[in-house]
């Protein structure tokens, strides 16, 4: 590939009516509706049924990322009500080191209502395991369309411990409604274990215990990946071209073993959901540069990098050259930020399959769906609407295998 795709994002649209909308999750994760795509060929079961769908011998990569209670809501002295939505730490700006703090953090942070905060510090009293933990915030300065927020306490608990006692679970802005108690089990996927996310990894919310053991039947290999999901996966596409959509930067970490099942993979690999597709991928054009880069250079794989990309070497020489940066480290794992962006003209290197949910209109989860099956997207949405699946976050999911 040598050039950015133009491509018209109004071509990835589509009407879906508010109805169409899951609001609430279903009361049994695995009893969603599961639409199957293979080679053309479009078919539907429930959930539960996936094990007999998915090829025996594949590799399953999930993103184990948790969603953390990212909304703080504090209330001025004059009454006024101020959102501060965490989006990711800033220092330290390591995530596990932000969350092991006990005393102040700082975090780049939207907030609602900033007009009404001018300056001074907001305070709110945090109960945690029945003691009173007092937790300030104070605005630093600009970050882009975000702020620096220092949040300071005075008990020697965890950041963590603060956020989850402290904060509401971050439902899509699109439900148009309060999280419920019932959200914070139900918008995590029952392997949820790294704090980091702001948005759930969603194609994982259907699986259940009972479906990982069929799948261990099945001789289905089960791996993780972290990918902790940003806010930006919300962002809308406003441009008229995809070539001018600025992609967001999300962290990715995999472990030194995950690399090595991947080398020794037998058979499919297959992503559950888009985080996993984009961590997968991310990583083949990581180790294709690798060998190029010091070892004090930051990991980044930019947004447009697989579309100009000329020295393409085999998937398992990429893999090696991540497992030999991993041994220079001397690390069991090894963490890299990307902005990649897949879209149509995109040529997948390392999935062949992948579970995902319905997204919205002209977005670039969208894309990358169109990138992976073309055009029947259309039809396999078709189909959806015509016959009552639920979509988005809560909705129902897809299976898609080429």
């Amino acid at each position: 590939m040598t050039a950015i795709p133009h491509i018209s994002v109004s071509e990835f649209t589509y009407e879906l009516p508010e109805e169409k909308i899951a609001l609430f999750p279903l009361s049994e994760r695995d009893q969603s509706r599961l639409l199957l795509w293979n080679k053309g060929e479009i078919s539907e079961g429930v959930f539960s049924e996936i094990p007999d769908f998915i090829p025996e011998e594949s590799m399953l990569v999930f993103n184990n990322t948790r969603v953390i209670h990212a909304r703080l809501f504090f209330k001025r002295e004059t009454g006024a009500r101020i959102e501060i939505f965490c989006l990711e730490p800033h220092s330290p700006s390591d995530y596990q080191l932000s969350f092991q703090e006990t005393g102040a953090v700082e975090w780049k942070c939207l907030v609602g209502n900033a007009k009404k905060w001018k300056q001074g510090i907001l305070e709110k009293k945090v109960i945690i395991r029945d003691e009173v933990v007092n937790l300030t915030a104070r605005m630093i300065e600009r970050s882009g369309n975000a702020f620096i927020i220092r949040f300071t306490w005075d008990k020697p608990v965890h950041f963590s411990e603060i956020i989850e006692f402290a904060g509401n679970i971050p439902i899509p802005p699109y439900l148009n409604r309060e999280a419920e108690a019932s959200d914070n089990q139900r918008y995590q996927t029952m392997y949820a274990k790294i704090d980091g996310s702001v948005a759930a990894p969603t194609a994982g919310l259907h699986f259940t215990d009972e479906v990982m053991s069929r799948l261990g039947k099945r001789k289905v290999k089960s791996a993780e990946l972290t990918l902790h999901v940003g806010a930006g996966t919300f962002q809308p596409v406003k441009s008229e071209t995809i070539a001018d959509h600025q992609m967001h930067t999300e962290t990715v970490v995999i472990t030194r073993e995950f690399v090595h099942d991947l080398i020794k993979r037998k058979g499919k690999v297959i992503a559950v959901g888009t985080t996993s597709v984009r961590s997968l991928e991310s990583m083949f054009w990581l180790g294709t540069k690798l060998p190029q880069m010091p070892n004090d250079e930051a990991l980044y794989v930019n947004q447009w990098e697989p579309y100009h990309e000329t020295s393409i070497v085999s998937i398992e020489q990429s893999l090696n050259n991540i497992m030999h940066r991993m041994d220079q480290m001397k690390a069991g794992q090894l963490s890299f930020s990307t902005s990649i962006i897949i879209v149509p003209g995109y040529q997948f290197r390392i999935i062949d399959g992948m579970v995902t949910n319905f997204h919205q209109p002209q977005s670039t989860l969208l894309l990358l769906v169109g990138a992976f099956i073309g055009n029947d997207w259309r039809n396999v949405y078709d189909y959806a609407l015509r016959n009552n699946f639920r979509f988005l976050s809560y909705g129902d999911s897809n299976l898609y295998l080429r």
